[in-house]
């Protein structure tokens, strides 16, 4: 079993929730400036580990929360950073409305590898509750998130991610600067809510993107005609590939697809 130690705090790492502790205080410092984290401003950060992440934003602003499902970690940071609200839960399972409670969050967060998709996707159901999420992840994930079309990057995450966030490329983290030392890069990204809602059906627009790429080599109608009707769609266009279509692409498509009804 592979332990951590830090200021006299012995922690089993738990391969089941991603743990990989940032160690190298530039980066920490430099994700924290990407950030644009303001003292007045409302900040979350999601599994702030043994607090390296935290100690930066904490010389910004004196109280924000965490969240931590690490028993043994939620209580260190107590522990370090009375001043702060830990949160004691699964991110996942946290309720980033009342979080927020009524203001914008600013979202920062050393997000765990094995749970980055689902993280992603809880961001996307809540992207009304804050104005930015600054995230470090796994570096093919982050390609994958800001990836443009016609490459072998570009599919479900980046077309629903960037339909709905303006993203961006920060920078990448080599893997020696953790503890224990991951066998790959990672990479910050952020994510900005673009204002307004640019389909009238989110949830429908998220099930018809993964419709559309389920089998990546098969074209637009292979992929979409089981489900839905396509008699207002171009031929030229229903015979492309979904990793051809930009995101406004995607957003006309949707709207001139019907579901079709479910067998009884």
């Amino acid at each position: 079993m592979t332990k951590v130690e830090y200021k006299h705090t012995e922690i089993a790492v738990k391969k089941q929730l991603g743990q990989n502790f940032l160690t190298d205080r530039n980066i920490t410092k430099k994700i924290v400036r990407l950030s644009g984290a303001e003292p007045d401003e409302s900040i979350l950060e999601i599994g702030p580990g043994f607090g390296a992440l935290t100690r930066e934003i904490a010389d910004i602003s004196p109280s924000f929360t965490v969240v931590e499902k690490d028993p043994k970690l939620a209580a260190f940071i107590r522990a370090e950073y009375p001043q702060l609200q830990v949160i004691e839960a699964d991110f996942l399972k946290t309720d980033i409305e009342a979080v927020a409670a009524g203001k914008k969050l600013r979202i920062l967060g050393n997000i765990p590898y094995s749970i980055t998709s689902p993280i992603l996707f809880k961001l996307l159901e809540n992207r009304h509750c804050f104005s930015t999420a600054t995230l470090m992840m796994q570096h093919e994930v982050a390609m994958r998130i800001v990836a443009a079309p016609s490459t072998k990057d570009y599919g479900i995450l980046a077309v629903q991610l960037q339909a709905f966030f303006e993203v961006s490329y920060g920078f990448k983290v080599g893997r020696k600067v953790f503890r224990p030392q991951p066998g790959v890069d990672s990479a910050v990204i952020t994510m900005k809510p673009k204002d307004g809602v640019p389909v009238s059906d989110p949830r429908g627009f998220g099930r018809f993107v993964r419709c559309a790429f389920r089998q990546r080599r098969k074209t637009l109608l292979n992929n979409l005609k089981e489900s839905y009707n396509l008699e207002a769609v171009l031929p030229e266009t229903l015979k492309l590939r979904a990793e051809a279509l930009s995101v406004e692409e995607f957003f006309e498509l949707f709207s001139a697809v019907n579901l079709k009804p479910a067998e009884p």
